[in-house]
């Protein structure tokens, strides 16, 4: 659940940090600073962000502005076009805008310069303590294997607790984080046990590729990348340790104000999945393109992953609840966060058919 290192072409294939639109327009770096309210960097940040999304867009009620990132459920969305279909009979048009990582993703949510997104489990807790109009709208099933902690093939470290006084790279507010500070844990090490580097995954894998850091918390698909383009060594996977679950999330006033959106949008996460299902291949050859790798390894990470709209139930919120409270404890986050607060209620008959 989710939310997306590849060979050196994929991990130069798009902008390190920020947004990109449909289009050639770019706009690098922002990020969400420990979830912190913005400051004159934050106003910097939308500023730069209304100028891509264009201000006529913005306050135009019948676009909806959704961010997706390269490898993720939205894309798949997006290339089969039930959503857009959908929405375009009640008038409505979306506006696809790419981001590098969830993060930043959010970072654009709270700004106000996306209506909806999608990211892993550990962003929407940032952002739900710098916005409290942040909500859950459903989320894929769990996907523990779909993140790892790697080291490189050569590395004489064998084991997570051998990575006491490490450097280990990873992703500021991903979904790894969580996972890392769970793994840590296991291994009987604290977080401040090792020495974090905080970079998103095209820099990552170069840093973890030249030596710069000893290990790496990564997710699909630049887990298998890594693994296949570099011989790297799994330490572990998130299995046990953290769910992994890919989330769409939204802000409460918009989706008061368009009731049709979410069976709308269950419906198309269902059926991207059930295009998953049927056709591995044509949805592996679209994602290749888009990701810059091997479509026969797509193919065998999206048939593992599984697929379909959930509703966020009491053990989904249990699960990001834990979340939250590890992190306001280790003061990865300036305040508590009560996830319950910021979960609405899925339409009836909307869970997955084919949970995979």
């Amino acid at each position: 659940m989710p939310a997306s290192c590849r060979s050196r072409a994929l991990a130069r294939s798009g902008p390190a940090l920020g947004v990109e639109p449909a289009g050639d327009k770019t706009v690098k770096p922002f990020s969400i600073r420990n979830a912190r309210l913005p400051g004159v960097c934050g106003a910097v940040a939308l500023f730069l962000i209304l100028i891509v999304a264009g201000s006529a867009v913005a306050n135009d009620p019948a676009v909806i502005r959704i961010g997706y990132q390269k490898y993720g459920t939205f894309n798949v969305v997006r290339a089969h076009g039930d959503l857009d279909r959908a929405l375009s009979q009640s008038g409505k048009k979306i506006q696809w805008l790419l981001f590098s990582a969830g993060p930043q993703l959010l970072e654009a949510l709270n700004a106000g310069s996306i209506e909806v997104g999608n990211t892993g489990e550990a962003p929407p807790i940032f952002a739900q303590a710098a916005n409290p109009a942040l909500v859950y709208l459903g989320n894929q099933p769990p996907f523990p294997e779909g993140e790892a902690l790697i080291v490189p093939k050569s590395s004489a470290i064998n084991s997570v607790a051998a990575l006491k006084g490490k450097r280990v790279v990873l992703n500021k507010g991903s979904n790894v984080h969580y996972f890392l500070v769970k793994a840590l844990e296991r291994a009987g090490l604290r977080y401040t046990d090792v020495q974090p580097a905080f970079l998103p995954p095209p820099e990552a894998r170069a840093a973890f590729e030249s030596g710069r850091v000893d290990a790496w918390a990564i997710w699909e698909p630049f887990l298998t990348a890594a693994e296949r383009a570099t011989g790297a060594k799994v330490l572990t996977t998130g299995k046990d340790l953290a769910p992994n679950r890919e989330f769409f999330l939204s802000t409460r006033g918009f989706i008061e104000k368009n009731p049709d959106f979410l069976p709308a949008l269950a419906a198309a996460v269902n059926g991207a999945g059930q295009w998953v299902a049927d056709k591995p291949s044509e949805v592996a050859a679209y994602l290749a393109k888009e990701v810059g790798m091997d479509a026969p390894v797509l193919e065998t990470i999206i048939q593992r992953e599984p697929w379909g709209f959930r509703p966020v139930d009491a053990g989904v919120v249990a699960d990001q609840q834990a979340i939250a409270d590890l992190f306001f404890s280790l003061k990865l986050i300036p305040k508590p966060v009560r996830v319950a607060d910021a979960v609405v209620a899925a339409p009836s008959g909307t869970a997955s058919s084919n949970p995979r």
